[in-house]
């Protein structure tokens, strides 16, 4: 069992940056692939980026690559996204997700799942 807790959201303007931190409770964090996900209104939750217990291993939506960096802190049990050069479509709530197993798109296949932050980006 894993509990997550997201932070760092909140409103910036478009090009702007901003980092998300996901902490995560217990002592087997470094056995979970992490992934980010969001939500926007109306619409179904997209994956965002994901990253191998190791670290060795990312992948990213291709609508965040080259913008988006996800990483980790097994010492620290925090994964974290950061995001730059925003774009106002970036507008969603964001979720870190945690599963036992490979690195996957499908929200599904997380056991694990944060309350969500907000990220609002203004034009």
């Amino acid at each position: 069992q894993v509990q997550l807790v997201e932070s760092g959201g909140g409103l910036v303007q478009a090009g702007s940056s901003l980092r998300l931190s996901c902490a995560a409770s217990g002592r087997t964090f470094s056995t979970y692939t992490m992934g980010w996900f969001r939500q926007a209104p109306g619409k179904e939750r997209e994956f965002v980026a994901a990253i191998h217990r190791s670290g060795g291993y990312t992948n990213y939506a291709d609508s965040v690559k080259g913008r988006f960096t996800i990483s980790r802190d097994n010492a620290k049990s925090t994964v974290y996204l950061q995001m730059n050069s925003l774009e106002t479509e970036d507008t969603a709530v964001y979720y870190c997700a945690a599963r036992g197993g490979l690195v996957t798109l499908m929200a599904k296949e997380y056991d694990y799942w944060g309350q969500g932050t907000q990220v609002t980006v203004s034009s």
